[in-house]
């Protein structure tokens, strides 16, 4: 059966601007993909409806049509809902679903118990809302899905994914301008890093780990036996290290992560990383996860390298580098392989340059096959490019799934691995800042950027502050089942009561000593965005 997306937008960036209808979830976009958020104004300033599901009030949300303030977690009581809502109206797309789908009709049985008024006592949002929602997605012609880390980080993340999937399968929002499911990467090659096979399931070119044929191809190509089996994620890994025996990890290396900031239950983490025997880190700064490093390489920034990224779009683009390295930083492709030459793998001696891994990247990989370095200097192609002279995929399914038949997933609702209670009786969600990439590793360093932000904060909504005797700028503590944080006050409507919102860019406000409840069975995602929390607010603040 078809793999809608392969976690790739589905979609041209272009095409932003022609939905009927934009149903945005999970997603603070103007914020977070500030350039591309542009692209949906557009569209909106234009006729066109748009919805946005977000427990916050953003700035996204301001400009919707509307706005569904549902409660953190609750994201799949409010897709089955809405499905339920088209399909009662009739709004599905038949020919499509008889055509092009497989499973619609358990799916569409399914779906007739989850009713809006249903859906509405766990979303914390009204029926008509939901009601509304549906009918105007369901209606629209196109309707686009956007959504980011927001569906992501949870437990049922994957549940949240294929829900959303549903959604476009039984409408026909799949392989046509201006529809489609997109999800926004949050950083500017995860897409490329996703494609070369840096995720535990997948060899380079999406292909499966556990499919022996794939693992037989691999084998050749790197010189070296490879089991068909799937990888362990960097959780799995985490809780490895230092065990000893066969199955412990004793060593690792970080390429351009901070995990000591962004990874969930921080202190499980450090203590991990600090069990190790060697710790290896390549990264432009010393960075937090840097400082526990035995050995740091220092890389090269993308304005020093010469390289390619593949874009959230699946745009395929070569870097340049503009100016040379500062003292002894290299590549991360050289330090890689001179780590692997040391090592003994005579398979790393015929990199020289960018343009050698790139070529060997194409030869392995279905969806590069028809690219290699001298095609790509333009920019103008966007995966898959399955053979020479192909012009390039910028719209995915447009005739056909390239695996089969899109297949409906039967999905049901369950709470978030931690859910409020007398002692933790506040949900905490967490995101990102305009202002402050990610954890700060080169924005942090921008004076031009730390007058805009320089200290991180707690939003919580006013009526709570005045049940907590909270005030603008206090200093609270906020305490989860893991361990404890100080952080200042800021009360604002953004966020709505009960729930408190800060994001993880801060190593000086370390939220992620929250966070860490519990982790997607399928992908081993933490629930980042869902964490009960107690605050009170203290008298005489740690140093």
């Amino acid at each position: 059966m078809a793999t809608i997306g392969r976690g790739a937008m589905s979609n041209p960036l272009i095409d932003m601007e022609y939905p009927d209808v934009i149903f945005a979830i999970g997603t603070n976009m103007t914020e977070c993909h500030p350039v591309a958020a542009t692209r949906l104004k557009k569209a909106v300033s234009r006729g066109a409806k748009m919805i946005v599901v977000d427990p916050r009030e953003t700035r996204l949300a301001k400009i919707a049509d509307l706005h569904l303030r549902i409660r953190v977690g609750s994201d799949v009581a409010l897709l089955l809902a809405m499905a339920h809502v088209i399909a009662r109206e009739e709004l599905i797309n038949t020919e499509f679903i008889e055509s092009r789908t497989s499973g619609s009709k358990e799916f569409l049985n399914h779906v007739k118990d989850f009713t809006p008024e249903w859906a509405s006592s766990i979303c914390e949002v009204s029926a008509e809302q939901i009601e509304q929602a549906a009918l105007w997605f369901g209606e629209g012609k196109p309707s686009a899905i956007y959504y980011t880390l927001g569906i992501t980080e949870h437990i049922c993340g994957v549940d949240n994914v294929q829900s959303l999937c549903n959604l476009a399968l039984m409408t026909g929002n799949l392989g046509i301008k201006g529809g489609g499911i997109n999800p926004m990467r949050g950083q500017n090659n995860i897409q490329g890093a996703g494609d070369c096979g840096a995720v535990p399931g997948n060899f380079p070119g999406f292909q499966a780990c556990g499919d022996q044929l794939n693992a037989d191809k691999f084998s050749k190509a790197y010189g070296t036996q490879i089991d068909a089996e799937k990888g362990i994620t960097k959780v799995a890994a985490l809780n490895l290290c230092g065990n000893k025996g066969p199955e412990g990890i004793h060593a690792m290396l970080i390429d351009g992560e901070n995990t000591v900031v962004t990874d969930p239950d921080t202190n499980h983490c450090e203590n991990a990383l600090k069990s190790l025997q060697h710790l290896v880190v390549i990264d432009l700064f010393l960075t937090e996860t840097a400082q526990l490093a035995d050995i740091v390489f220092p890389a090269t920034a993308f304005a020093e390298t010469d390289g390619v990224q593949t874009n959230t779009e699946r745009r395929v683009q070569r870097l340049r580098a503009a100016v040379p390295p500062p003292g002894e930083a290299k590549p991360d492709w050289w330090i890689i392989s001179e780590i692997a030459k040391r090592m003994g793998n005579t398979q790393f001696n015929h990199f020289e340059s960018a343009k050698d891994v790139f070529n060997e990247l194409c030869s392995l990989s279905p969806i590069y096959a028809g690219l290699d370095w001298d095609k790509i200097g333009d920019g103008e192609y966007q995966w898959p490019v399955p053979e020479k002279g192909h012009p390039g995929t910028p719209r995915l399914h447009e005739k056909e799934f390239k695996n089969g038949k899109g297949l409906f997933k039967l999905i049901g609702y369950r709470d978030p691995a931690e859910v409020i209670d007398e002692d933790f009786p506040v949900w905490l969600t967490t995101g990102r800042r305009l202002e402050a990439y990610h954890t700060r590793t080169q924005t942090g360093r921008s004076a031009g950027i730390d007058y805009l932000l320089n200290e991180e904060s707690l939003e919580i909504n006013p009526s709570d502050a005045t049940d907590w005797d909270i005030d603008e700028g206090e200093i609270v503590e906020m305490k989860s089942r893991r361990g404890s944080i100080q952080i200042k006050a800021r009360l604002t409507d953004c966020s709505p009561r009960g729930t408190v919102f800060t994001s993880f860019s801060f190593a000086s406000v370390p939220v992620n000593i929250l966070t860490g409840s519990g982790y997607d069975p399928v992908t081993d995602t933490a629930e980042l965005k869902v964490c009960p929390v107690s605050i009170t607010k203290i008298d005489e603040p740690s140093a």
